[in-house]
């Protein structure tokens, strides 16, 4: 078999979608969908995302919509200057307003292919519950809706026959530039393996984590930090697979090392191979190329490639163009292929 390639999640959205009003907003994410789809299966992908075309951002899609929010959340500061914010919960009980399966059960339905699905990890909603508390609604209360609620978010998109649920863990390695101890990243992990021991080891083998330094016009959150701190306790979640973001880290081989030595027995790893925030589309050779600098650590067997991050986190996201996104895809596609071959796989 030849080497698992696979989407991380979004891809920027059609200017018809960005500018369609309320009333033609269903039709026009309908197209959008059908549109990714076809696109990622024509440059032979062997899975496919919806490409988040109906998401208002990777975040945020559960609580759309939800009472008892308040915009002054936490502030997600990028190196370029500009700022993400959270919504700040005001009162209980917590509750997903949407779910992912709603999603993956409309991109199956454009799909010949098997489709993965994005969830926002319980550890980003955690962050919407403010220091001070609320009233009547303590924080172990609002953990304990929010553990259930990324379950069943997490379970629906299984039984409905994702080819894997991916947990989007962007706030990894924040929470160290946030707290360079580490004990937030503790938490953090803790809480979302509360989630993940509800399941059994077969479920968990289709269930994955994604990390990254965030993307969202053309900037990161925390590239600076280095991933020693992060990558040996991320490996502590007990998932069957992880996408590391690995083409734009400064040096990728001390990371794979560390990947190397720390990644769990039954787990495999997809390595970022192309860089979702550079304009320059990388060629299949390159791809190719930083694909076996990763077998010179890594089990073939354990190997696999994925984009760095997704295209367009956040609807509103435009620093990259459709067609950018997809000749990018499309290089990791051959890219992986021509890998494989030199693999002998």
């Amino acid at each position: 078999m030849p080497l698992p390639t696979e989407p991380i999640g979004s891809v920027p959205r059609p200017s018809d979608l960005l500018e369609a009003t309320p009333s033609e907003l269903p039709a026009a994410q309908d197209w959008a969908v059908r549109d990714t789809i076809r696109r990622m299966e024509e440059l032979g992908s062997p899975v496919v995302t919806d490409g988040e075309q109906s998401k208002p951002s990777f975040a945020t899609y559960p609580i759309a919509g939800l009472p008892g929010l308040a915009p002054e959340g936490v502030v997600i500061p990028f190196a370029d200057g500009h700022q993400r914010r959270l919504p700040r919960l005001t009162a209980g009980p917590f509750r997903y307003t949407h779910h992912a399966v709603d999603y993956l059960r409309a991109a199956q339905r454009h799909a010949s292919v098997p489709v993965k699905q994005a969830v926002i990890a319980p550890s980003a909603l955690s962050l919407l519950y403010p220091a001070e508390g609320i009233d009547g609604y303590p924080r172990q209360a609002f953990l304990n809706d929010l553990v259930d609620a990324a379950e069943a978010d997490i379970r629906t998109c299984l039984e409905a026959g994702a080819h894997l649920v991916q947990l989007d863990f962007t706030e990894a390695r924040l929470s160290l530039k946030l707290d360079p101890g580490g004990g937030v990243l503790d938490d953090f992990i803790a809480l979302n393996n509360r989630v993940l021991e509800r399941f059994s080891a077969d479920e968990r083998a289709r269930i994955g984590v994604h990390t990254c330094p965030g993307g969202d016009l053309d900037s990161t959150h925390s590239l600076d930090i280095d991933y020693a701190g992060l990558l040996p306790r991320l490996f502590q979640l007990k998932a069957g697979a992880f996408y590391v973001q690995m083409a734009s880290e400064p040096d990728p081989d001390k990371a794979l090392a560390i990947v190397a030595e720390h990644l769990p027995a039954q787990a495999r790893i997809f390595v970022g191979v192309t860089d979702p925030i550079d304009p320059v589309v990388e060629t299949p050779e390159q791809v190719r190329d930083r694909v076996l600098a990763a077998a010179r650590h890594l089990p073939v067997e354990r190997l696999g490639t994925c984009d760095d991050c997704g295209f367009s986190p956040f609807a509103d996201d435009t620093s990259t163009s459709r067609d950018i996104a997809f000749a990018k895809i499309a290089a990791r596609v051959r890219g992986t292929g021509l890998a494989s071959s030199a693999l002998g796989v």
